[in-house]
């Protein structure tokens, strides 16, 4: 049995997307939340043939990779994540490209020719590389008014990965990945009356406009941070938000902090009692795309990519602490 692991966001869905339109394949399907990233674990190894990965960190399944090597199951590895030490194995084909104004869609376009280069443009927009996916739009001919259209697109799919949980999004990764796979063609998608497309984008603005009246917590030159309640709207918008910011300010650092549900609360010092978290998303500024994901890596439950990263579970004592530590790394 081929199993495809993909992450939950517009990348990893549609790079998916993109191989087995050219590549169709009868394959089990293990994705979830955007943030659910360590997800090579759930393979059944005993039933497992093959394997294709896409757009997960191969740093935070390393151990769960080489399992199935060892098992001698051939895995064919897509990201551009931190991917920390590669194994060495004949089973294990990679494509891997760590460059700040790359993504996983766009490593799959080129792999595949171009063939869906249009819902690579839809993907490198979603993923807030609008340099990267205007000048793939402009090299394949696109107009703006379609460049528009397509980043409107890669932005309700990434939007619809966020989340703590599955119940939190619109459409389960899986089924949005399987709805898409009947349009080739991201246009027909796109101007097709009550399309998924559609729904994306009313339930998008009506979140976006709660998200703009949030709090902010803190503002300077160098970084600003907003904090969103403990809702499902709030985790669902987290990080297009943080998006939505840094295109605004591209010289700013942006961060954006969610309450995290009682249940997910930590353990605190105090014996008994439990500590507010947070979830936290964090942009590098547009114009010097470099630091995130080191930075977010050194708080537990943190790890990302150069611009864009998060922390899953941040204790509300130490928020102020990775404020100034963001403060610092991008004042200089």
């Amino acid at each position: 049995m081929h199993y495809d692991v993909f992450n939950g966001d517009a990348d990893g869905i549609i790079a998916l997307l993109q191989l087995r339109l050219a590549a169709p394949k009868e394959s089990l399907l293990i994705t979830g939340v955007k943030r659910d990233i360590s997800l090579l674990k759930q393979v059944d190894i005993t039933k497992a043939s093959s394997v294709t990965v896409l757009d997960i960190s191969l740093e935070k399944n390393n151990q769960a990779l080489q399992g199935l090597l060892d098992s001698q199951i051939d895995v064919f590895y897509v990201d551009h994540h931190r991917t920390g030490d590669i194994p060495k194995s004949n089973k294990l084909t990679t494509l891997l490209n760590t460059d700040a104004n790359t993504c996983t869609s766009l490593l799959v376009n080129c792999f595949l020719k171009g063939q869906y280069s249009h819902w690579a443009v839809a993907a490198a927009f979603g993923d807030n590389m609008h340099v990267s996916a205007s000048d793939l739009a402009q090299k394949v001919g696109l107009s703006k008014h379609q460049q528009n259209q397509l980043n409107e697109l890669g932005t309700y799919i990434n939007y619809n990965g966020y989340g703590q949980e599955l119940s939190d999004l619109h459409f389960h990764p899986a089924a949005l990945y399987q709805a898409l796979l009947e349009y080739p063609d991201p246009f027909v998608l796109i101007n097709q009356e009550d399309s998924i497309f559609n729904q994306l984008k009313t339930a998008y603005l009506a979140d976006m406009a709660k998200a703009c009246a949030a709090d902010v917590l803190s503002d300077s030159d160098v970084v600003k941070t907003i904090v969103l309640e403990d809702a499902p709207w709030s985790r669902r918008v987290s990080g297009v938000f943080g998006n939505e910011l840094a295109n605004q300010a591209p010289d700013k650092a942006h961060i954006v902090i969610t309450l995290n549900p009682i249940d997910i609360h930590l353990q605190s010092k105090n014996e008994g009692q439990k500590e507010q978290s947070y979830t936290l998303s964090l942009r590098a500024p547009l114009n010097n795309k470099q630091g995130a994901g080191d930075i977010c890596a050194q708080f537990p439950t943190g790890g990302g990519r150069a611009a864009a990263a998060g922390v899953n579970a941040l204790p509300k004592s130490r928020v102020d602490e990775f404020i100034k530590h963001v403060e610092s790394y991008y004042r200089g």
